[in-house]
Parts: C-alpha cells; sequence; structure tokens
C-alpha cells in the first residue's frame, strides 16, 4: 500500500461530524431568529396597543365652559376608563400600568406584558417583561 492510499484511507467519514456539527448551528441560529422576530413582532403590537389606549383616554374629554370660550378638559380618571376599554377588547393579556393626564389635554398611558418565545431553547430566556408608553393630546383646547 501506498503512502497516499492510506491517507485517503483515513479520511473516510470524517465530514460526518462537521456536517452534523454546522446542522446543529443552523438550528440553533434558526430558533434564536424566530425569536428574535417574535418579540420584535410583541413589542409591536404593544405599542400599537399603547397607542390606541393613549387615543382612547385623550377622546375621554369633558367640555368646559367658561364664558365664550368652550375647551376641552381631561381628568385621569376619564383617561384609565376609555385606556382601560381599549386594552381589555383589544389585548387581553395586556395590563394597564398607568394612564393619566399630566397636563389636562393630553393622555398618558403605560401598558405592558410578558413575552413568551415560541420555541423553547437553552439560547432563549423563559419570558421577558414588555412595557411600552404612549402619549396622546386631545385635538380641542
Amino acid at each position: 500500500m501506498t503512502l497516499s492510499e492510506l491517507v485517503r484511507d483515513d479520511e473516510d467519514g470524517s465530514i460526518l461530524p462537521l456536517i452534523l456539527g454546522y446542522a446543529l448551528i443552523a438550528i440553533a441560529v434558526l430558533f434564536v431568529c424566530v425569536c428574535a422576530t417574535d418579540l420584535y413582532i410583541t413589542q409591536k403590537r404593544l405599542d400599537a396597543t399603547a397607542d390606541a389606549a393613549a387615543l382612547a383616554g385623550a377622546d375621554g374629554f369633558t367640555l368646559e365652559a367658561e364664558g365664550e370660550n368652550v375647551r376641552a378638559e381631561l381628568t385621569d380618571a376619564g383617561v384609565a376608563d376609555q385606556a382601560q376599554a381599549v386594552v381589555s377588547a383589544t389585548a387581553p393579556n395586556t395590563r394597564l400600568d398607568s394612564a393619566s393626564t399630566p397636563d389636562g389635554v393630553s393622555a398618558r398611558v403605560t401598558v405592558s406584558t410578558a413575552w413568551h418565545p415560541p420555541l423553547v431553547s437553552l439560547f432563549v430566556p423563559d419570558g421577558v417583561p414588555l412595557q411600552a408608553t404612549a402619549t396622546s393630546r386631545t385635538a380641542l383646547r
């Protein structure tokens, strides 16, 4: 047997562990990408819920008449009632953390939820708390 035949015989099957290793790495990267995409989408939905709740809160005004002038006045209770109605109707797993009016013409709403990954693996945590805050002003001043 020549030296080239011995070297060729020793290399048989040595590519299989490399293929398995790269396949495992590719699956792990795929899991992380799927979880990262789901986390991004969940945060965007939470942002949209906060925006909708703040918009509804800004529409929960009462009209105040002072002589000939009429202006919209927001209250913390009115903002909270409107925001809670939107959050309850649109996002059942979302909690309304705060809803208030800092200046009487704008509504600030903070909502939160817990994100759980769709695929459980060693590379992705068990759950992540998410929070979103939105502010909306009433159109009438």
